[in-house]
Order: structure tokens, then C-alpha cells, then sequence
């Protein structure tokens, strides 16, 4: 799992390469929505986008997009919807409900392959060793889980069938157990 820091110098090393805005979000969606890559490779824009062109405060990812082939909702954070809606406006052309919410340098969707190629260069060109396309999401499980959200609610959102799966996301470190045991 990504530290804060590492993930602020992966956004920096995103922030200075080609397709900044593109690859920015893409790197958002693994970390604050918790997607598997084959889940934001397949995003269109009427996915998070409503009838009158407003960001969705929720979507669903539909069932053959899904791992486990369960539609699914996912629900955007002020902080992940504040940043699609740059993303968004700072595109050069109107976007249009059937394109790829992340598209690739010939405009048409990724793969979920590619997409996970794409991850893994970021985070080798941020000195980052061992992430991979599935950190983004061990670090949302994580998070929320040492936030004090509740296992089911994580388990929902992480699209498991099984808790036990959800629990095998949440890492934990020396420091985490310090401060656990200091609230007693």
C-alpha cells in the first residue's frame, strides 16, 4: 500500500508527463473510488454523468464491467467529484456521453491490460517499489477501514461477496497498532 506521501509524488510525477489530466484521474479512481483498472478502463462519461451534464454524487458500475458480474454503486467523495469536474472542464473538446472517461492516445478506450501497463510505469517513475494497478484500491480498503468505517460498508463498496476478501486488502504497520492500543 502507498503511504501519503508516496501518492502525493506519484500525483507530482503524473502532474509533470504527457496526458497529466488524463492519467491524474485515472490514479484518483484506483485510490478515492477503490476501481480495479478493468473497472475505470471501461468508464464512459454517461457513467458519471447525469441528463443535464452534472456529475452523479453515485453511478453504477454495470455488472459485465465488475469482477464478480454484480452491478455495483459507486459513490464519488466531494474531493474525487471536485477533481472529475476539472478534469472535465479542462478537456479541449465537449464530451460526449459514449466516450471513454479515460481515453487512450488514439482516443478510444483502454484495456484493462494497457491500463495496468500505464499504472505501472507511473509508479516506477515515482520510485515507488511493489505498487502495482491494485495498490490504489488496497489503499482505499485501508483507509477506510482505519478510519472506522464499517466492514460491511467497505465490503459494499469494495464490490466482495466475502468479508474475508475485504480483509485481506486492509494493510496494517507497526505504527497502526501503536495508536490502536493507545485508545484504551
Amino acid at each position: 500500500m502507498l503511504n501519503d506521501a508516496e501518492l502525493k509524488r506519484v500525483l507530482t510525477i503524473v502532474g509533470q508527463g504527457k496526458h497529466a489530466a488524463r492519467n491524474r484521474i485515472a490514479v484518483l479512481l484506483s485510490h478515492y473510488a477503490g476501481l480495479r483498472v478493468g473497472e475505470i478502463a471501461t468508464l464512459r462519461w454517461s457513467d458519471v454523468l447525469g441528463a443535464n451534464g452534472e456529475l452523479k454524487q453515485q453511478f453504477y458500475l454495470k455488472a459485465e464491467n465488475t469482477k464478480s458480474n454484480e452491478a455495483r454503486p459507486v459513490h464519488l467523495s466531494k474531493r474525487l467529484a471536485k477533481e472529475l469536474a476539472a478534469y472535465r472542464d479542462g478537456l479541449r473538446k465537449e464530451v460526449r456521453n459514449a466516450d471513454p472517461l479515460i481515453p487512450s492516445q488514439k482516443r478510444g478506450a483502454f484495456s484493462a491490460n494497457s491500463l495496468c501497463q500505464l499504472f505501472g510505469r507511473l509508479y516506477a517513475e515515482a520510485g515507488i517499489d511493489g505498487a502495482t494497478s491494485h495498490s490504489g484500491r488496497r489503499w482505499f480498503i485501508t483507509r477506510l477501514a482505519h478510519s472506522g468505517v464499517s466492514p460491511k460498508v467497505i465490503m459494499t463498496l469494495a464490490g466482495h461477496r466475502s468479508l474475508a476478501t475485504t480483509q485481506r486488502y486492509i494493510d496494517v504497520n507497526d505504527e497502526m497498532m501503536a495508536r490502536a492500543v493507545e485508545v484504551l
